[in-house]
């Protein structure tokens, strides 16, 4: 909670899905860009602890993520709550999303998708052309790892786990952020693709010279490109949330 709710965001939620490759970043360690978002847009901020491998592989997370969003939309209207993250959190804010539409439940008003990790089946350009550019190294060893706990010996390609292979028609109105040294800016950049080609209401954002998840930055130390990513995000929810 801010210590000032901005007048834009009266009576709205934001439900925040935390990072962390599926199975970093859980506990206290999610509040991080939840704070950025409260702090930043002055907005309420409901962040989900969702249950994590080794012991709760796909598709635990999502079980979480759609219950949390079942038991909230009781009491708020969906049109008024947007559902984000970054990373994996920006996988399940996609991949929950098309979970609610396959039960026929309402869907957020606005995403943002902060660098997301849409294609685990590591077909992405990026993930090879900015190898040792981006702080996060290269996609063998530890990330692989992650996916492959995760997935749990799922199809990698199945639209729940990779959500660039979904056959989307319908969609919220996406916001995606990624910059020109993240590794997985092909994927953030694909995934904007498919939302454009079923003509859904979506913005991209590239950052120069930025690896993955920069923008969150601004939580910490003066970072102009953060407080622009801010600005973004809230001309992008003020108009599409009601």
């Amino acid at each position: 909670m801010p210590k000032n709710v901005s007048p834009d965001f009266e009576g709205v939620r934001f439900v925040h899905i935390h990072g962390g490759a599926f199975v970093f970043g859980g506990g206290e360690a999610a509040l991080g860009e939840a704070a950025w978002i409260a702090n930043g847009l002055g907005v309420e901020v409901i962040s989900i602890d969702y249950r994590q491998p080794p012991l709760h592989p796909y598709p635990a997370a999502l079980e979480d993520t759609v219950a949390v969003w079942k038991e909230l939309i009781k009491t708020q209207s969906p049109n008024a709550t947007a559902l984000f993250g970054s990373s994996a959190g920006g996988n399940l804010t996609l991949t929950t999303t098309l979970k609610l539409q396959q039960q026929g439940l309402p869907t957020p008003g606005v995403l943002f998708a902060g660098t997301p990790a849409t294609d685990l089946k590591y077909t992405s350009d990026t993930w090879h052309t900015l190898q040792g550019l981006d702080p996060l190294g290269a996609r063998e060893g530890v990330i692989d790892g992650t996916f492959a706990l995760y997935s749990n010996g799922a199809d990698l390609a199945h639209p729940l786990i990779s959500p660039v292979y979904a056959e989307i028609k319908d969609f919220p109105p996406t916001i995606f952020i990624s910059g020109t040294r993240d590794l997985l800016l092909s994927d953030t950049v694909r995934m904007h693709r498919v939302l454009r080609t079923a003509n859904i209401e979506t913005d991209l954002h590239i950052y120069d010279g930025q690896s993955h998840g920069d923008y969150v930055r601004g939580l910490n130390y003066d970072f102009p490109e953060s407080d622009d990513a801010l600005r973004e995000i809230r001309m992008f929810f003020d108009k599409h949330l009601n």
